[in-house]
């Protein structure tokens, strides 16, 4: 039906497959967005940040007095194990300061990243329930699952630690420089010439890493969507004894996530043991320049307490940039998920720009489908021209091949596609221009493809009307004639439901969902192949139900069984997008058609 299929049984994602440039400064704003909302709890975090990095510099900064005195010869043994002792005191204070100040900054980051993830989640979640059909017929449930799950987790990666880490390393860099060129200006030139060399390096591999990062956040939801598809069609994989077939497709999905992850983290890997090796390079220099200016006190008054300082400062100055370059590989897996997600996000709203404003009141019930044309890609028509009416009260029946387009209709009439010509009316008012949560809440459906959520009975049934009491539910679930089954259930009405139904036979579960559309008030009924999952005889029981269902409610019928239809106000007869046929059952008989061979040949196979 809808573009997009792959042949290999999953589905191509849009939003993964674009090529169009990723924009990194505004994904980065939007983020901004959802952590910005706890600014007070911010420049508390950055404060306990400034106080930790102020106490690891201040307290690395105290070995010098406590080497130089320990080097003196002027003063006595007493008085340096004196002074050692009080550097010491003094030294393990400012260290808890510092590890006060991390644990507080610590908690206070969880509380905003997971509350900023709560808001990530939501919105999505939101914004796809506004979300048009089109969007879920194109995009694989695990395709869309990944976003909640992969994507989700790099933004909270990036959101618990790495923000913070950043802003620490910048700060203990700008620090460890500052008390370098205090210590000795001359020692600090040697260390930070191999600063630009290290920033190219690290740049050159964040910038190449990105675009591997891309990739294996784009092939992991390609990975997970095929997983979910043929779990979920595991009956169906062996029945037809495609086991070997499905392994073949995961594994070619399978190897290019492969491909693509040692690609990512390659080059992302690379970042650490390049920066470390130049960063021994670095350490080496200082070490041997700083012995020399030691040995030359007159020229640049290098005590060995500095030395000492110094090339600890000197490695210090070095981590943070290190850290900086590593933090990259985190921070492109996390900007990536974040674009897929916003990406949702930004996809056009099922009510953006084609919402009508009328709420309807009461709805009698007429129908009337005039000249529509239409097709899911413009390139394909699917219906050409068709046109017909139903008055309240009234059954229509859609009969065809498979692919003719009695589907697509009734996705017309419910508005989850708009026509590309003609117009539906709705008591004389055309869908367009009524607002489609009014318009579908006066619609009814029962469709083949059953779907029960994690809950009870009561509650599925439920669903159809949430305001119903349980006396109306039970009524309800006795017109599906599901009543004498559930009653058999280990806890009746309320026995707890889960795996869409998994301990239900398929047509118990459609008797279910058969019940949740009487329980509705809905003036028109839709059921496509609502009787297609059960056997002859739940099939003869729900139609002595659905005459009481379908009484007063305008009702279109799809259905392949077409002794079920025989007692229709009228039956249209589809064929590659059009009616050949219309009348009623005995009329289209007489005329020897199209229907007259489909009724035929059910017959001949009873």
């Amino acid at each position: 039906m809808p573009p997009n299929i792959r042949p290999g049984g999953g589905r191509r994602d849009p939003v993964t497959d674009t090529r169009k440039p990723h924009n990194t400064k505004n994904t980065i704003k939007r983020l901004l967005t959802y952590i910005g909302k706890y600014k007070g709890r911010l420049v508390f975090a950055f404060i306990c940040v400034i106080l930790s990095t102020a106490s690891n510099l201040g307290a690395s900064y105290m070995l010098k007095p406590i080497v130089d005195n320990l080097v003196k010869t002027d003063i006595s043994a007493a008085e340096r194990i004196a002074s050692l002792a009080s550097s010491l005191a003094l030294m393990a204070a400012v260290y808890l300061v510092g590890v006060a100040a991390n644990y507080l900054q610590q908690r206070t980051m969880i509380h905003i990243s997971q509350n900023s993830l709560y808001a990530i989640r939501s919105d999505l979640f939101t914004k796809m329930q506004r979300l048009p059909i089109r969007f879920f017929d194109t995009n694989s449930t695990g395709e869309v699952m990944s976003r909640y799950t992969n994507d989700v987790d790099a933004i909270g990666e990036i959101l618990n630690t790495t923000a913070i880490q950043i802003f620490s390393g910048i700060l203990t860099l700008i620090g460890t420089l500052a008390i370098m060129l205090y210590t000795n200006a001359a020692l600090t030139c040697v260390t930070v010439i191999m600063t630009p060399l290290m920033a190219l390096v690290g740049g050159t591999i964040s910038k190449k890493s990105s675009k591997f990062f891309r990739k294996q956040q784009s092939d992991l939801g390609s990975v997970n969507g095929y997983v979910e598809e043929t779990v979920t069609g595991q009956n169906v994989v062996k029945v037809f004894c495609h086991e070997e077939k499905v392994v073949s497709e995961f594994s070619e999905l399978n190897e290019e996530l492969r491909k693509s992850q040692v690609r990512a983290q390659f080059v992302g890997g690379i970042m650490g043991p390049c920066m470390n090796a130049m960063n021994q390079v670095n350490y080496t220099l200082t070490a041997m320049a700083g012995s020399l200016f030691c040995l030359a006190t007159g020229m640049f008054n290098l005590s060995v307490g500095g030395l000492t300082v110094f090339v600890n400062y000197s490695r210090q100055f070095s981590r943070p940039i290190n850290e900086l370059s590593q933090q990259a590989t985190v921070i492109m897996s996390a900007l990536a998920g974040a674009e897929r997600v916003f990406e949702v996000m930004d996809a056009p709203n099922e009510y953006d720009g084609n919402e009508g404003d009328i709420v309807l009141d009461k709805v009698v019930g007429n129908v009337a489908v005039e000249n529509i044309t239409f097709g899911y890609n413009p390139d394909k028509v699917i219906l050409k021209d068709v046109s017909f009416y139903a008055h309240p009260g009234q059954k229509i029946a859609l009969v065809g091949s498979t692919g003719a387009g009695k589907t697509t209709i009734m996705n017309l009439i419910t508005r989850f596609y708009d026509v590309d010509k003609g117009r539906i009316t709705v008591d004389g008012i055309p869908i367009r221009d009524i607002k489609k949560d009014s318009l579908r809440g006066n619609i009814a459906m029962v469709l083949q493809d059953t779907h029960l959520f994690s809950g009870t009975v009561m509650e599925n049934i439920r669903y159809g009307r949430l305001d119903a009491t349980d006396e109306e539910v039970i009524a309800a679930a006795k017109t599906a004639s599901a009543h004498s089954f559930i009653k058999h259930l280990p806890q009746g009405y309320n026995t707890v439901l889960n795996g869409d139904g998994a301990n239900l036979s398929q047509g118990q579960r459609q008797l279910l969902n058969i019940a949740r559309a009487a329980l509705s008030k809905a003036q028109i009924l839709i059921l496509d192949e609502a009787t297609s999952s059960v056997d002859t005889r739940t099939e003869q029981q729900i139609n002595k139900g659905m005459d009481a269902l379908m009484e007063n409610r305008t009702t279109f019928v799809i259905a392949h069984r077409l002794s079920t239809i025989r007692n229709s106000d009228a039956i249209m007869v589809l064929e590659h997008g059009e009616i050949i046929e219309r009348g009623t059952h005995s009329e289209l008989l007489a005329l020897k058609g199209r229907y007259y061979e489909l009724y035929m040949g059910i017959k001949e196979l009873d």
